[in-house]
């Protein structure tokens, strides 16, 4: 009867030993929780914005063209340079002008010859028909030939007139006081009058070209607020939209849109590039700490302290959708919601689903 009873009580201290052994390996299985940093995802309101590239343009820009046809044999000026009005800025070679300028010249002098001559002899005829020898048609005569050469004189005074002012046009002045644009030509050039020279441009207000596509078409208006950005996004100046294009550009389906900028401090030039930043609005959105978000594979993510059914904490990690950069913290567009606990220490050591201990972060 004993020797039955035996085993079963064997059999049966074995089983709980197992069942203890295995009971404490799993405990021993589980990880520790981590102690970490959290903070809290507050709703912060900012700004709607899109980023395009834009361009300046001067709003007070004077092209500068050659009134002649010429070789360019001087530039006095440079990119850059501030230049007086009327302040010589070109000269094209004036040696076929100056040849004809001589030419009128010359001829105009024969002919002042030919007039003091006429006159004379119509002197002289006059007192010979006065003492009756020679007739009224000598005297008509003589008065004819008189008028032809003053009237060729003065036919020759405007040419020479002319062609004075011609030769004038050989050298190229400023149009007004501003700033130089760029000189595209070189000393040795051939222009005509089509051939572009350079700008002249009056410091001051420029204007900024922004093309905006078509799907946003819908949300442009009048006076929306335009901000213009240096490359780490600090704003260099700010607008508002003065002008909306009614037609698309068919090559790139966009709408032209432009704001007047002030440039009072001169930072900006006429043809640069910019980063100008349409403002759509303002909407709330949770902010996260920089130092908070990890980049990986060119996707931006997060940790986020969650509670799980044993009443701890267990961390997830979140991919993001950011936006731009407030202060110290990121935007998020989605992927953290107000209220997520954020983990902001430690977070290289952690992986998805652990547990942990959330302190929150006094900053």
């Amino acid at each position: 009867m004993l020797s039955g009873i035996l085993p079963g009580a064997l059999l049966a201290a074995l089983l709980f030993t197992t069942a203890c052994t295995n009971t404490k390996a799993a405990k021993a299985a589980d990880p520790p929780a981590m102690t970490v940093k959290v903070q809290t995802a507050k709703a912060q309101e900012v700004d709607d914005t899109t980023d395009y590239v834009a361009t300046l343009k001067s709003r007070d820009s004077a092209v500068v063209m050659p009134q002649v046809e010429g070789i360019i044999t001087q530039i006095f000026v440079h990119s850059g340079d501030h230049v007086a009005d009327g302040a010589p800025m070109m000269q094209i070679d004036p040696a076929k002008q100056q040849a004809t300028v001589k030419s009128q010249e010359d001829a105009r002098a024969a002919q002042v010859a030919q007039v003091k001559w006429a006159q004379q002899n119509y002197d002289r005829v006059s007192g010979l028909a006065n003492a009756g020898v020679v007739s009224k048609q000598d005297l008509d005569q003589a008065r004819a030939t008189l008028d032809a050469a003053q009237a060729q004189l003065h036919s020759l005074d405007a040419q020479v007139s002319e062609q004075q002012v011609q030769l004038h046009y050989y050298q190229v002045v400023a149009p007004r006081a501003g700033i130089v644009g760029d000189v595209p030509v070189r000393i040795g050039d051939r222009v005509v009058t089509t051939t572009t020279l350079t700008t002249v441009d009056r410091p001051g207000s420029l204007e900024a070209y922004i093309y905006v596509p078509i799907e946003k078409s819908a949300q442009l208006k009048r006076n929306l607020p335009v901000q213009i950005v240096d490359a780490s996004g600090s704003p260099l100046a700010t607008s508002r939209v003065t002008f909306i294009s009614p037609q698309v550009d068919t090559a790139t389906q966009t709408v032209l849109v432009k704001a007047t900028i002030a440039n009072s401090n001169d930072l900006l030039r006429t043809a640069q590039f910019i980063r100008a930043r349409v403002v759509w609005g303002s909407q709330q959105k949770p902010v996260v700490p920089v130092v908070a978000v990890s980049r990986i594979g060119g996707l931006y993510f997060a940790f986020v302290a969650e509670s799980d059914q044993k009443g701890g904490y267990i961390v997830h990690q979140k991919p993001l959708q950011i936006g731009q950069i407030v202060g110290n913290d990121y935007v998020v567009l989605d992927g953290v919601k107000p209220g997520d606990k954020v983990v902001v220490s430690g977070t290289q050591f952690l992986v998805d689903g652990v547990p942990v201990v959330p302190q929150e972060s006094s900053s």
